[in-house]
Parts: structure tokens; C-alpha cells; sequence
């Protein structure tokens, strides 16, 4: 008889399916060791779509401020839009925070 796993194949559907903190925690933790950088996590809601906005850009760039980006960055963005003008400001930011003047952007 086969062995149990200690949590039903659905809970992890449902973790996966839910984006749970334990699920994202593995993939950035692979990623940062893949692309030997950070990577941070930049996302607005798809259901009750929330644009991306110029707080957006001031919010980032404190967070940055409190990490080690020497070796550059990698920010993971999920949002359906928002203002351009916000947008090109998240841009800047993340140039001049960059410390080797290099960061990837990932849009899944």
C-alpha cells in the first residue's frame, strides 16, 4: 500500500492555485539562485483591477532602498496595466537602484 502524504494532493492544488506565500517563497527563492540576483515581487489585482499608479514607483523605491542590488535585480510584475507615466517612473527607479546598472524584468 502506497504511503499517504502528510498534506491531500487538493491542499496543494489549492496553495498553488491560490498563490500562498509558501508556493511563491520556493519560486523566487529558485529564481534569485538560477539569476544570481534579488528578485522582488511587484503585483496589483486581476479581479478588481488595480492600475499601477506613481505611488506604485515610491513604494518600490523604499523597498529597494533596504536591499543589497550590487549585483543587480530582478523585479517579477503582474498587473494589468496602469499609467505609462508610472510606468517609466518604476523604469527610472529600478536603473538608478541597480548596482551593476542591470536588472531583469519578468511578466508572467
Amino acid at each position: 500500500m502506497a504511503k499517504k502524504p502528510s498534506d491531500p494532493v487538493i491542499q496543494q492544488v489549492l496553495t498553488e492555485q491560490n498563490q500562498a506565500h509558501e508556493t511563491r517563497q520556493k519560486i523566487f527563492r529558485s529564481l534569485e539562485n538560477l539569476l544570481n540576483r534579488p528578485v522582488v515581487s511587484f503585483f496589483t489585482s486581476f479581479r478588481y483591477p488595480v492600475m499601477i499608479e506613481d505611488d506604485d514607483a515610491d513604494m518600490l523605491e523604499g523597498i529597494l532602498q533596504k536591499m543589497d542590488l550590487s549585483d543587480g535585480l530582478v523585479v517579477m510584475i503582474s498587473s494589468p496595466g496602469g499609467d505609462g507615466l508610472a510606468a517609466e517612473r518604476i523604469v527610472n527607479v529600478l536603473r538608478n537602484y541597480s548596482g551593476s546598472n542591470d536588472y531583469y524584468i519578468i511578466a508572467p
